[in-house]
């Protein structure tokens, strides 16, 4: 049932209710009549009528939130019949709502229900009264004590009807039950028709007594009383407006908060599904790499700790991991941008994943890295063969913005055989097995074993070492002779570095050079060699005037080359040390100079400018380019080790020695032959012209005290020998006494 109907309802069962009571108002009216005694009328009874009709039906108490009216009527009626009888009080009563009812409705239904509900309370009120205590005309003769209950019975009688007709008639409009509209609305008003009666009962005996006289002291009191309760009647409407504000206020609070609570579980929600989403988003973040969109390290490691558990509960389950590292990625980021250099690592991406089966996975560990995890393989084969699948792949060139590039990996295998427990025990292997690729020439695999872990390990206790060596003073400088082949006279000296360690003893640099290359320890280490060396040539050449015209060579690594500064500090050390720069000689290696030409062009020139002496190492085992040589300021070329110690073996290596040395004749520049061991090998440099030499056939490297005492003993031996014919031998001893020192 809709609003609409539902209200239409409750009005037909309203004016249903309403002529009901006109009618049994009318009726009851009539019975009166029969019933009751005719009453005296007499002229205070007309003047009583008009005055209820013009002035109370008029002073009247609107009951708050709804349209019903309270007037001091029920006073006069009181009045009337404590003065003439119940009939003549049914008959103004009827009177009186006719009047209230024009007042507040012109509607003839309306007028009709308020004077018939007007003679029906009134007449049940004389028959409640008469029955417990007689004619209401005759109350003012009982006792004080009977007559106040009789007017009290009055009251609540005429108190109970009259609301409680109207609470019906409410009831129906508003389409609530009759109790709660009754306490709320009418409950309170029980003191108006107490105190009505009281003051028509205490009327009716000042009007027996005085006569029409009390009307006019007593009108005024009537007024003050009834103003004042009216007073009451407004504050209680104020406060019950105030209360209802406030309900209402609370109401509309508690509905926008109802609203604010919805809106925030709705935003709560949509937060939710926002990290819900976040939360998945964050794991493709978390488990891939950005880049390629390949797994990184850490969704490879959650797949190795699956296949690990796998082996261990099935015996012939194997699996292996491919660590992969690109050959040279560092010169396409370098030459072509990152941005090309990206490009390459994506399109690798997807030739590596084409080359996988469904059940292996790709991984991306960051920069150039790759790894492929193969599960569930048969043997050892299988890891080899998709090694060599990915460097097929590999091998074909790559078409990036225009550029072809070609590229290759370094691969290292690790197996499951070997009983792994931990998935970054597979990744080290896999890595240290790659690192081996690389050493051993690059675009290749290797397979790990424990050979390489030991090495490894070791290894990474070197680099602790290394790490403490220079401060903890264990290195130190060692000097070996270059001397002339002219004649066998001291030229000078190669400063060699030398480790010592307190545990394992003396350490060639060809272990620990490297990895100081590598770590960036060569940096101090450099700075530190070349300040010993200076200062010791330095302290022997002021031992003797023979020695004013020596040298020192002392190396510069590639790290040494690229370094910011390098030229000033070279030259704070010839400041520091007081060396003629004439007398220093920096060494270079080929691959060093080729590496970066066009920077190793500068660099040379501003040492040269500080009037050091340049010579390039290891001269003929490079990659050189004589398009590039003739623009270094060099001053020597020294023979790598490699050509001397073939010299006579094959005629190819001595035209290669005589080339170096025709070469350098035409550039205006020394040659230094390395590694001399052999009588044969220093005939042979003598003859080809070779100017210096150097070589345990003279003196192995020595340690400071064993140079200087080189420097007082053999120089005249060797100046002796030299002085012979050209084809000399020398006697055996000689040769033996030479090497013991």
């Amino acid at each position: 049932m809709n609003q609409a109907t539902q209200s239409t309802g409750k009005q037909r069962y309203t004016i249903t209710y309403k002529w009901v009571i006109a009618a049994l108002g009318v009726a009851t009216l009539s019975f009166s009549s029969y019933w009751l005694p005719a009453p005296h009328l007499d002229v205070r009874f007309i003047l009583l009528a008009a005055v209820m009709m013009l002035v109370s039906s008029r002073l009247s108490i609107q009951i708050p939130r709804v349209n019903t009216n309270v007037t001091l009527s029920d006073t006069f009626i009181f009045l009337v019949m404590l003065l003439y009888g119940g009939f003549a009080g049914i008959l103004v009563a009827a009177v009186e709502g006719l009047f209230s009812g024009l007042r507040i409705s012109k509607k003839p239904v309306t007028v009709l229900f308020n004077s018939g509900m007007m003679i029906c309370s009134t007449f049940v009120t004389v028959a409640v009264v008469r029955l417990f205590f007689g004619p209401v005309s005759e109350l003012k003769s009982l006792g004080l004590s009977s007559f106040i209950a009789a007017v009290a019975t009055m009251a609540l009688a005429q108190y109970f009807v009259n609301t409680g007709l109207s609470a019906i008639g409410l009831a129906c409009k508003m389409g609530q039950g009759f109790w709660h509209t009754w306490q709320t609305h009418y409950l309170w008003t029980s003191i108006t028709y107490l105190v009505g009666a009281t003051v028509a009962a205490v009327s009716s005996n000042s009007v027996g007594r005085a006569g029409l006289t009390i009307l006019l002291v007593g009108g005024p009191v009537i007024a003050v009383l009834y103003f004042t309760y009216n007073k009451y009647l407004d504050e209680i409407k104020v406060t019950a407006a105030l209360a209802e504000q406030s309900e209402r206020k609370r109401a509309e609070q508690a509905e926008k908060h109802v609203e604010e609570l919805n809106c925030h579980i709705a935003e709560q929600r949509r937060i939710s599904d926002e990290l819900e989403q976040s939360k998945n988003h964050f794991r493709h973040a978390a488990f891939h790499d950005a880049l390629t969109d390949l797994p990184n390290r850490a969704l490879l490691a959650e797949r190795l700790e699956i296949e690990i558990e796998r082996v261990k509960q099935h015996e012939n389950c194997q699996f292996a991991v491919l660590f992969l590292d690109l050959d040279r990625f560092k010169n396409v980021n370098d030459s072509l941008g990152h941005s090309i250099g990206n490009q390459l690592l994506i399109a690798i991406a997807r030739r590596l994943e084409s080359c996988i089966r469904e059940d292996d996975i790709v991984a991306r560990l960051g920069g150039d890295e790759f790894a492929i995890l193969l599960a569930g393989i048969p043997n050892l084969e299988a890891a080899t063969n998709m090694a060599e699948r990915v460097q097929e792949k590999l091998h074909l060139p790559f078409n990036l913005s225009g550029h072809e590039v070609f590229t290759s990996a370094s691969i290292g295998i690790a197996l499951s055989a070997l009983g792994y427990e931990h998935p970054e025990n597979v990744l080290r292997d896999a890595d240290t097995a790659m690192y081996r690729a690389k050493e051993q020439g690059k675009a290749r695999y290797e397979l790990f074993d424990e050979g390489m872990h030991s090495r490894a390990v070791y290894l990474l206790q070197m680099e602790t070492d290394l790490r403490r060596a220079l401060e903890r003073e264990e290195f130190c400088v060692y000097y070996q002779p270059i001397v002339s082949l002219e004649n066998g006279a001291l030229a000078g000296f190669e400063a060699l570095v030398r480790w010592q360690h307190p545990e394992r003893g003396m350490i060639s640099p060809a272990e620990f050079i490297g990895m100081a290359e590598e770590h960036g320890f060569i940096l101090p280490l450099g700075q530190w060699v070349l300040e010993r060396a200076c200062r010791q040539l330095v302290q022997w050449q002021w031992q003797s005037p023979a020695n004013r015209s020596l040298f020192m060579s002392v190396n510069l690594s590639a790290k040494q080359m690229s370094q910011t500064g390098l030229v000033n500090q070279i030259k704070a050390v010839l400041q520091d040390t007081n060396l003629d720069p004439g007398h220093l000689k920096l060494e270079i290696t080929e691959s060093a100079v080729m590496e970066n030409a066009e920077m190793a062009v500068t660099v040379l020139k501003q040492l040269k400018a500080l009037g050091v002496q340049l010579s390039v190492d290891d001269f003929g085992t490079g990659y050189s380019s004589l398009s590039y040589l003739h623009r270094f300021p060099l001053d020597t070329l020294k023979i790598d080790r490699s050509f001397v110690s073939r010299i006579g073996e094959a005629d190819e290596n001595g035209e290669i020695v005589r080339t170096i040395v025709t070469l350098a004749e035409n550039m205006g520049m020394d040659v230094v032959a390395e590694g001399i061991e052999t009588l044969g090998q220093l005939s042979e440099l003598r003859r080809l012209n070779c100017r210096y030499g150097q070589g345990y056939l003279f003196a192995r490297p020595l340690e400071t005290t064993a140079a200087t005492a080189w420097m007082t003993n053999t120089p005249h031996v060797l100046a002796d020998l030299f002085s012979q014919r050209e084809d000399f031998a020398l006697p055996r001893p000689a040769m033996l006494q030479l090497r013991a020192v």
